[in-house]
């Protein structure tokens, strides 16, 4: 019977002896853009979010890594009077640790602990009659965040992963105002995240 369940435990997980190797690094990161125009209200928004990301496998399934990039909201409004324009922009630093578990050959989960923060300023603008006013606030963020994924390996160098769900906690402030708090407990398909990444093989 003992040997039964141990065959169906096998079974169930795909345990294999496939480990990611120490000293093993890769590449990934986000690249989202979006644009969109309303002819009714003379809105239109664009937003940029670059962030390349780097890992290194420290010890066997263990990952250690950093992405650094750039984020930017950017909102027109043409008025009958007014022009507005609002740019919200950010430098974007999340360092994280990412453990790996073996399902099968080429099947992992893991589970990521990173702390995400966002350096950057909020810049409006409003042109009336050929004269502009700037009104210009900088801000900074904070948080930890963790994301259970999955991942599976197409072939040697490059994966498909998905991250599904976020929680965590973050800060946001702007300079001259009172701090925000927010917390994250989300396990749902709108917070799925789907990405492909590149691994040097050893």
């Amino acid at each position: 019977m003992k040997k039964v369940l141990i065959a169906g435990a096998v079974a169930l997980f795909g345990l294999s002896n496939a480990q990611i190797a120490k000293g093993t690094t890769y590449l990934s990161g986000t690249l989202n853009f979006a644009a969109s125009e309303d002819n009714n209200t003379n809105i239109k928004q664009s937003n940029l979010t670059l962030v390349p990301t780097v890992g290194y496998f420290v010890g066997t399934n263990v990952a250690v890594g950093v992405g650094v990039g750039y984020a930017s909201n950017v909102t027109k409004i043409d008025g009958a009077l007014t022009d507005t324009k609002n740019t919200i922009s950010a430098v974007v630093v999340e360092p994280f640790v990412r453990k790996y578990w073996t399902l099968g050959e080429k099947f992992y989960i893991f589970g990521q602990l990173s702390v995400p923060m966002a350096f950057g300023e909020n810049k409006n603008e409003a042109t009336a009659l050929g004269i502009t006013n700037y009104n210009k606030e900088t801000f900074n963020s904070f948080g930890v965040s963790v994301k259970p994924g999955l991942d599976y390996f197409v072939n040697k160098n490059w994966t498909l992963e998905a991250t599904i769900g976020d929680f965590g906690y973050s800060n946001f402030k702007y300079e001259n105002a009172k701090s925000v708090d927010n917390y994250n407990f989300g396990l749902d398909l709108a917070s799925v995240g789907i990405g492909v990444k590149y691994v040097f093989a050893k």
